[in-house]
């Protein structure tokens, strides 16, 4: 079995392949792991049809992934308090992917594993969860106020809507009719879209109007709610600054220290956050996961598993 996968060239999927690159070497405030799991995510498939390419600059062929967890083989120069033999996750220095047998880590954006979280959900913390955290955290809804999440079904809205609900927000978000148990399971009011009574069903579980809105869909579901978003309301989006500039919206800064990563995963363990990995794929079928997270549809978080623990 090849011991990676990515891309040979910008486009679409036909350009995915299993690679064989040499074992990356981890080098100043770098990590070297063995991938147990990678987490895929709808920007995996962006850098591979060069939406990124601007900012995220590519020898070809890449691997593809941005987050993972592991065991520590190698510790690069300059850093401390990670030891060989170490389980950790985190994200994945520039230019070399998750989804591989090895992967080089940015330990400025690691944290140790703790036991009691699996190495699956580990991997889907660093950018799902960590973005929902994140979102939550710049939107800043108080007690009582209230937060419309525009795709609340995959792992960014299900990770934002129980951090939110925790804080004592009441959440809405919109999903397609199939998820609506699913929605409601994260202690949101579920909006299907695609329900037929979309505008009344909102109105009805926003009738004083949303206090912030967290886009994660893009295009025209911000113009979808426009009646809705009063000029108090705080907008956020992770998917299309264009459509949400004409709202005021505000682009997410992220923030991935170790100190936001060990603050998630005590979260997991404590019962708190379920990243609701719903589909964990062997990496053999890794352009299986990647086309479940590339049809906008998932349930929750898709993980790739690379060894069992």
């Amino acid at each position: 079995m090849p011991d990676a996968y990515g891309f040979t060239r910008y486009g679409g999927p036909e350009t995915q392949a299993f690679l064989d690159p040499p074992t990356p070497v981890p080098g100043p405030g770098e990590l070297l792991i063995a991938v147990y799991a990678a987490g895929v995510n709808p920007v995996d498939w962006k850098v591979r049809a060069g939406m990124h390419r601007d900012f995220l600059p590519l020898d070809l062929p890449a691997v593809l992934g941005r987050e993972a967890a592991g065991v520590v083989e190698r510790v690069g120069e300059g850093v401390t308090g990670f030891a060989v033999g170490d389980p950790v996750f985190g994200s994945s220095a520039a230019g070399c992917g998750g989804y591989a047998r090895f992967a080089v880590l940015t330990a400025d954006r690691t944290a140790p594993k703790p036991d009691g979280i699996s190495f699956t959900d580990a991997a889907a913390l660093p950018v799902a969860a960590g973005t929902g955290y994140d979102a939550v955290r710049l939107l800043g809804p108080t007690p009582g106020q209230s937060l419309l999440i525009l795709g609340i079904g995959g792992g960014v809205g299900v990770a934002a809507a129980q951090i939110a609900r925790e804080a004592g927000v009441a959440v809405v978000g919109t999903s397609a009719e199939a998820k609506r148990e699913f929605v409601t399971s994260l202690g949101a009011t579920s909006v299907p879209y695609d329900s037929g009574h979309f505008g009344e069903e909102l109105k009805a579980a926003l009738p004083e109007a949303p206090d912030a809105v967290l886009d994660l869909v893009g295009g025209a579901a911000l113009d979808g709610v426009a009646a809705l978003i009063p000029p108090r309301c705080r907008v956020l989006t992770v998917a299309d600054p264009g459509t949400a500039a004409r709202f005021g919206a505000r682009p997410l800064t992220r923030n991935s220290s170790p100190q936001t990563l060990t603050e998630l995963a005590r979260r997991v363990v404590a019962g708190r956050l379920d990243p609701r990995v719903t589909r964990v794929f062997p990496f053999e079928e890794a352009e299986a996961a990647l086309r479940e997270v590339e049809s906008g549809h998932p349930w929750g978080k898709v993980v790739l598993e690379m060894r069992r623990a």
